[in-house]
């Protein structure tokens, strides 16, 4: 493994024990800390395990009793918050008023809206803008793939409304995207379909060469036993963004085996197959001669709406467990 790719690693692995100690009685899913630990990673912010738990706890006095944020999804979103602002407490006063933003503007409640809004909060288009642009998005979304378009899809709708392409040139691009891949082998789904949006924000690169990429990173990935999963379509698409695929895939089956390898890890191999790949990108998107600076903002909110996939899937399997056991 390269050294800052290691270097990555072992920060990551170091924050998620910080968070297991302090929190090992809150929650049994080693997914949610899992989340947390690598957002500091991906935007190489210092941790600090006294100033998260007050952003922590900040939230929980300030949501409702039915809020996401009153559960465990507030520990993601306290490291959103630490990671992209200086002042997590007036942020977060913003970000609530961007979310109703959302919601008004046709969304429904999810946590999958509270990342729109993060979204839309920390994009370079104005959020009064984006907002009602990222509604005709999903709906332009929903009416091209009605059964695999959901609120999954709300935070690459944001991300897609900070494009300055018009609406129906960008929904035939992404639909081109998507007839491409599912001829190169990809079978049709909101994975899919997701991958289709982020390859479709790169912007400079052919589009068949980037299918061509996606293709034999998925091909190189079976053959060195990842077994990656429709899961895993979107990650592919942000390896997609870089080129020598043979040489990033040996770094990520390096991250991979060293978070198997590791106790606390080991049960979650899809997970950390998704944590490998990030923690990859994170160390692209530091490198400034592999991508430019209007790609780096870019992926680094492609790895956040990614994140946001993790996040309601974990918080989702959560609650029925929580329901099940109830």
């Amino acid at each position: 493994m390269m050294n800052q790719a290691m270097h990555k690693f072992e920060a990551y692995q170091e924050i998620f024990h910080e968070l297991k100690t302090k929190y090992k009685w809150s929650f049994s899913d080693n997914r949610i800390l899992m989340m947390a630990a690598s957002l500091y990673v991906a935007n190489e912010k210092e941790f600090n395990l006294k100033r998260y738990d007050e952003i922590v706890e900040y939230i929980k006095g300030e949501v409702g009793l039915f809020s996401t944020l009153k559960g465990n999804d507030r520990f993601t979103f306290a490291a959103m918050l630490d990671t992209k602002f200086d002042d997590s407490k007036a942020a977060f006063k913003e970000f609530i008023q961007t979310y109703d933003s959302v919601i008004e503007a046709g969304f429904h409640r999810s946590t999958f809206s509270y990342i729109a809004a993060m979204v839309a909060l920390t994009g370079e288009k104005d959020a009064s803008d984006a907002i009602p642009r990222s509604y005709d998005i999903y709906k332009s979304m929903k009416s091209n793939h009605f059964f695999f378009t959901g609120m999954d899809d709300y935070p690459l709708a944001m991300l897609l409304a900070q494009r300055e392409l018009e609406k129906d040139a960008m929904m035939a691009e992404i639909e081109s995207f998507y007839q491409k891949l599912n001829e190169a082998g990809f079978r049709k789904s909101n994975e899919l379909q997701s991958m289709s949006h982020i390859l479709s924000l790169e912007g400079k690169t052919n589009p068949d060469t980037l299918v061509s990429r996606c293709q034999e990173m998925f091909s190189l990935m079976k053959e060195s036993g990842l077994k990656p999963k429709a899961m895993h379509y979107p990650h592919i698409a942000l390896l997609a963004f870089l080129d020598q695929a043979k040489v990033n895939l040996h770094q990520v089956v390096d991250i991979f085996d060293q978070l198997n390898a590791e106790k606390d890890f080991k049960w979650q191999k899809d997970f950390n197959l998704v944590m490998a790949i990030q923690l990859l990108i994170a160390e692209k998107v530091g490198e400034s001669t592999v991508l430019s600076t209007a790609l780096h903002s870019t992926i680094q909110a492609l790895i956040q709406a990614q994140q946001a996939a993790c996040i309601a899937a974990v918080s989702g399997a959560t609650a029925a467990a929580s329901t099940a056991g109830a």
